[in-house]
């Protein structure tokens, strides 16, 4: 079956709003085994919103609009479509009590009458209830289309499309559609592709799909099943292939853990904590660990040592070491990750030091050179890496390279 995507809002064109439903919304109908071969972004605008409307359903099985749901007038997308449809709307008392509610729980203010737009809802429709907004979800079927209208803000949309959309697509379909994600990282794209290429070009059902990540590669395994045991007897020796050839390299095949999260729960595992040192990353590695729910159990301080001066105070680097080899070096790395180690009283540190750019670099250190410290346990190593993008992308690939190195020398204590 083929999906179309259409995102709503003058705001999207005018890149006022990244528009991120898209990219979400086109890797889970990927995961859910539909097609997608157009996606559009149109603006608040009631001709152009009907033009492409009709063009979609003249040409895929699916339509998925987001946005354009709200109280205000240029919020069109379910008036368009109920016009494209044929039906009239009427004002669903289900739907008015949840927005009364809403704005009992979490407005001090009246609702305005604006708002009871959203109550109204073309007549056929299935109603998808919003648990975190006031515009509920949409889906219409008509002739053997199905339209489904969805809210913009990414917290409303992401939690109604797993709870109510996936399931109902993947009931549209003859056969289920069920997947395995298998997460990798000290691997990059190219080498990963060319280990499962003779898996790739011999895939029938079930199927592997890689994808590309910062520092990682994610294998998505996809069979097409009548059920969940029958998908799971397609899907687990092609697991089992996969472990035999990443082996320490998966870090997981949860489709919601991160590395950071592995990382984490390894080092609740060997009942060790952690901490960072950043330079040129200024706390974005001590972010990445943070966002990770009960991480305070192994990770407790961390220190963000831009200048010599705080390298030499917080740390203990020798100012010899900065003098003779400088602050971006492998043994301002390694001095750092002891230090910080040592001043936090952690069985393990991580550090990073480098050049972002877009100025400071010389022949010698051009601008992209990082160094990562890992102290495990007394043992300290560091690793040399050279990045390409721009400051951003310098600074987002050193966090992943470190995380990745201290999975490593994680792994390798485990191993011990």
């Amino acid at each position: 079956m083929t999906v179309e995507l259409i995102s709503v809002g003058t705001e999207l064109l005018l890149g006022n709003i990244v528009n991120t439903n898209a990219a979400y919304l086109s890797q889970k109908c990927a995961a859910l085994g539909l097609s997608c071969y157009h996606q559009s972004v149109v603006g608040d605008n009631e001709e152009r919103l009907t033009e492409a409307v009709r063009l979609a359903l003249q040409r895929s099985d699916i339509l998925i609009l987001s946005g354009g749901l709200g109280p205000t007038k240029d919020d069109l997308t379910k008036e368009v479509t109920a016009k494209v449809f044929g039906k009239e709307l009427y004002e669903d008392s289900h739907t008015k009590e949840r927005i009364e509610e809403y704005f009992r729980r979490v407005h001090s203010d009246q609702v305005t009458p604006n708002n009871w737009k959203q109550a109204q809802v073309p007549q056929g429709a299935k109603v998808i209830d919003n648990h975190n907004g006031t515009a509920p979800g949409l889906i219409l079927e008509e002739n053997g289309k199905t339209v489904i209208l969805l809210p913009g803000p990414p917290n409303e949309i992401v939690p109604m499309f797993e709870r109510d959309v996936a399931p109902y697509l993947n009931g549209m379909q003859p056969e289920g559609i069920y997947s395995k994600m298998v997460k990798i990282c000290s691997i990059g794209e190219s080498k990963a592709e060319t280990m499962i290429a003779d898996l790739m070009d011999a895939q029938t059902n079930p199927t592997i799909a890689p994808y590309a990540k910062t520092g990682e590669v994610h294998l998505r395994v996809t069979a097409k099943a009548a059920g969940g045991e029958e998908a799971e007897r397609l899907i687990a020796p092609v697991m089992d292939e996969l472990f035999r050839r990443f082996g320490d390299n998966i870090y997981t095949t949860e489709e919601e853990v991160t590395l950071e999260g592995a990382i984490v729960n390894l080092l609740k595992e060997e009942k060790m904590t952690v901490t960072t040192a950043e330079s040129c990353t200024g706390g974005l590695l001590a972010g990445r660990i943070m966002n990770v729910a009960g991480a305070s159990d192994v990770y407790r301080e961390g220190y963000i040592t831009y200048s010599n001066d705080a390298k030499e105070r917080l740390l203990g680097v020798s100012r010899d070491t900065l003098e003779e080899y400088g602050a971006v070096s492998r043994q301002t790395a390694c001095e750092m990750a002891e230090g910080a180690a040592r001043a936090a009283g952690a069985d393990a540190a991580l550090s990073v030091t480098g050049i972002a750019g877009p100025g400071g670099g010389t022949k010698d250190k051009p601008v992209g050179l990082v160094y990562v410290g890992c102290c495990v346990k007394g043992q300290t190593c560091a690793k040399e890496f050279y990045f390409t993008g721009n400051r951003d992308k310098n600074r987002e690939f050193a966090v992943a390279r470190a995380l990745t190195f201290l999975r490593e020398e994680l792994i390798k204590i485990r191993k011990r």
